[in-house]
């Protein structure tokens, strides 16, 4: 549990938790019809689950990035890709950016 404040409490999703929520998340990207690219940020999810922080746990992280990583069926334009840093990173927003780029040069695609 992570207190911010005297309004706001955090608690952290275990490895268990988080392989069931991959399946929701998996079930809804397989019937994507269009571009997806699913951009996984290994420096983490969060402010607060980065490296060092109160909610970094590398196994539960990891639990949901096998596990999305597993269930997601994978096409030419279905594809998830692991970035080796914080979705708060200037170096995350570079891969999304660039993973738009390439979305969109697909849907116009014949």
């Amino acid at each position: 549990m992570h207190v911010h404040n005297a309004q706001v409490t955090l608690m952290r999703t275990t490895a268990e938790e988080l392989r069931k929520i991959a399946g929701f998340l998996a079930a809804k990207l397989n019937k994507s019809t269009g571009p997806l690219t699913l951009l996984l940020p290994g420096g983490g999810l969060s402010l607060i689950d980065a490296p060092g922080m109160p909610f970094h746990d590398a196994d539960a992280m990891e639990a949901l990035f096998d596990e999305l990583t597993k269930l997601v069926v994978q096409t030419p334009s279905r594809v998830v890709r692991r970035v080796a840093a914080n979705i708060n990173d200037a170096t995350f927003a570079e891969a999304a950016a660039s993973a738009f780029v390439e979305m969109m040069a697909m849907a116009k695609a014949p």
